[in-house]
């Protein structure tokens, strides 16, 4: 199974500040998430797990993480994992 890096990590922020580098990390976050399901959460880990395969490429997982994480307020405002949140984190 494959592990597709980003080209750039994705910096978010929920209870720690961290960079999403891989589609693995990504898949990790978006397992764990305890917010309410949305298609951005449901599209995002598919697109990850389809990069596993080797059917999708690591900018689309980051692309589809991405947009989960501005979508529920967790993407780091100004590209830094260390920004404040725009909204309270859903994941525990």
């Amino acid at each position: 199974m494959a592990n597709p890096k980003f080209d750039r990590p994705v910096p978010i922020r929920i209870d720690d500040p961290r960079d999403v580098q891989s589609a693995r990390d990504a898949y990790d976050v978006l397992t764990h998430w305890q917010g309410i399901p949305d298609l951005d959460h449901t599209g995002a880990i598919a697109v990850c797990r389809k990069a596993f395969k080797g059917q999708r490429s690591g900018r689309e997982a980051r692309l589809a993480f991405q947009q989960f994480a501005l979508n529920n307020g967790i993407l780091a405002e100004d590209g830094t994992a260390t920004a404040p949140l725009a909204r309270k984190s859903r994941l525990r």
